[in-house]
């Protein structure tokens, strides 16, 4: 790790800042912890007015160099794998939740030696470990699937047709209400509706509701975009305060984009333009290997900025728009189209905005392209170089 810290005063730091944003090497992921911490707030007041405990979704983010500002605002960590829930205990702290879709034999073990509450996704996997849990002294919860969600994607829909993603019937759940304290569910996808949200708890409730009365806590997952201006926060607290109350349960939220939307930028240098029927220019990132989900969701990246200066760009295409492209082999490979006021030429600097949720966890080596740098900027507005990666990262992460 490069662990470089810059102490400037007041009246140097934004000049020297800058100057050395410029001479570091792109790509690099530059994170801002100020205003990350402006969602955790957010976040933080939510369960101030509701009672709700909010833990850090790890599969959406998991640079831990933020975590210690991160920490105040939250409770803990949820996760997905063992190494999740491993690096939750050990580098965040707090309450660690662990998940998985399916825990094997061989690492059953780990995972409850650094969980505080373990949730099986089945029933068979419930009964395969809950011996186990329970002789360590770990909660054990199983997911439920309502069959209802708010996803405008299919691909992360939990109720998609067939999904295997948690216990549907609510006959056999309660069957084994003897054996858990609590339940997780999971059925928003970046849902910034408080109705939607609420009519689809309404219907879960319905389903439901004698299961939770035999229980201590409740999970309602992630997905719900309560940052969102204008999102009515009192009313969702409200909600939550009402139904934690009904059941006598602790609610937990399970947040990953909405502690870090719009807390990072993907900075990149442009090292070709084209025409070919349209103005073209490649960048030294790539979507397919650092911006996985644009590909994956068939979606652009705004373009937050030229050259340091601050445009904040929605993609737009038109006969005079430019296409950046990433530098993979991919022809796909692209980030956005954009109407600029002025061309790009060879080595302008251009970055990506929300770049933290799902980028760093699903970074990949594809092409053997340059890993983006990990920079953050600190809470005290100094710059941070926290992690570089070279030829030697791609050479043994392959064997």
């Amino acid at each position: 790790m490069h662990d470089t810290k810059l102490n400037l005063n007041p009246s140097q730091r934004s000049a020297q800042q800058a100057l050395l944003l410029q001479g570091l090497t792109t790509p690099y992921y530059l994170l801002d912890e100020q205003k990350i911490t402006q969602n955790l707030a957010i976040i933080d007041r939510l369960c101030q007015l509701s009672g709700a405990k909010a833990l850090l979704a790890l599969k959406c983010f998991a640079t831990w160099g933020v975590f210690e500002a991160m920490r105040p605002y939250l409770h803990g960590t949820t996760s997905s794998s063992l190494f999740e829930v491993r690096l939750g205990a050990e580098k965040f702290g707090g309450e660690t939740h662990a998940y998985s879709v399916a825990y094997s034999h061989g690492e059953i073990d780990e995972v409850l030696d650094h969980a505080d509450k373990i949730i099986f996704n089945s029933i068979s996997q419930l009964h395969a470990f809950k011996d186990k849990a329970y002789a360590k002294g770990v909660p054990v919860g199983l997911r439920l699937n309502p069959n209802t969600s708010n996803s405008a994607f299919i691909l992360a829909d939990p109720a998609r047709p067939f999904s295997r993603l948690g216990e549907h019937d609510a006959t056999k759940a309660m069957a084994v209400a003897d054996d858990i304290t609590g339940v997780m569910l999971h059925y928003n996808c970046e849902n910034e509706s408080f109705e939607a949200f609420s009519a689809s708890l309404d219907d879960i409730e319905n389903k439901f509701s004698e299961l939770f009365y035999h229980l201590d806590w409740v999970s309602l997952g992630g997905g719900i975009h309560f940052i969102v201006e204008g999102y009515p926060l009192e009313r969702l607290a409200q909600r939550l305060k009402d139904f934690a109350q009904k059941y006598n349960v602790q609610i937990y939220l399970e947040p990953g984009e909405a502690c870090v939307h719009d807390g990072a930028v993907l900075v990149s240098s442009v090292l070709d333009v084209m025409e070919n029927g349209k103005s073209l220019a490649v960048v030294d990132a790539a979507t397919e290997s650092h911006m996985l989900d644009l590909l994956i969701y068939g979606q652009s990246a705004n373009l937050q900025s030229i050259n340091g200066k601050d445009i904040n760009l929605a993609p737009q295409i038109s006969d005079d728009s430019t296409i950046i492209y990433g530098k993979t082999c991919l022809a796909g490979d692209i980030f956005g189209e954009y109407r600029l006021a002025e061309p790009l030429k060879v080595g302008d600097q251009v970055a990506f905005g929300n770049a933290a949720a799902y980028t760093m966890v699903k970074k990949n080596w594809f092409n053997g392209v340059d890993m983006p740098s990990i920079i953050i900027k600190k809470l005290d507005g100094t710059i941070a170089i926290q992690r570089c990666f070279d030829y030697e990262d791609y050479k043994n992460s392959l064997s």
